[in-house]
């Protein structure tokens, strides 16, 4: 089994810092930036479980539902990586997503 703690550390940063975050910040993209990064952790851990499957676009629930979205899709993904070159490469994305959403 991978230890994913990286992962799981980036990401409950990321939203803490969302939930933290003004409504300002949020909606000058803070919100869209973890979307779009819950839905491709959502897509690569659906590409992992199920290769041949429909993908499911995770919905847009609202950008005070951001921070619930990321935590959902990296745990999602974190039961089903391989092997600790997946683990860094999920770490890179969250930590280059909260760059650009600046928080």
């Amino acid at each position: 089994m991978v230890d994913t703690t990286p992962l799981t550390r980036a990401v409950d940063h990321f939203a803490d810092r969302l939930r933290a975050a003004p409504q300002s910040r949020l909606q000058r993209g803070a919100a869209a930036e973890a979307l779009a990064l819950a839905r491709e952790l959502a897509l690569w851990a659906q590409r992992i479980e199920d290769p041949s499957g429909e993908q499911r676009v995770m919905p847009d629930a609202g950008m005070f539902a951001a921070a619930d979205q990321i935590t959902v899709a990296v745990h999602d993904l974190a039961v089903v990586l391989r092997d600790e070159g997946e683990v860094q490469e999920a770490v890179r994305l969250v930590e280059e997503a909260q760059k650009r959403a600046g928080v």
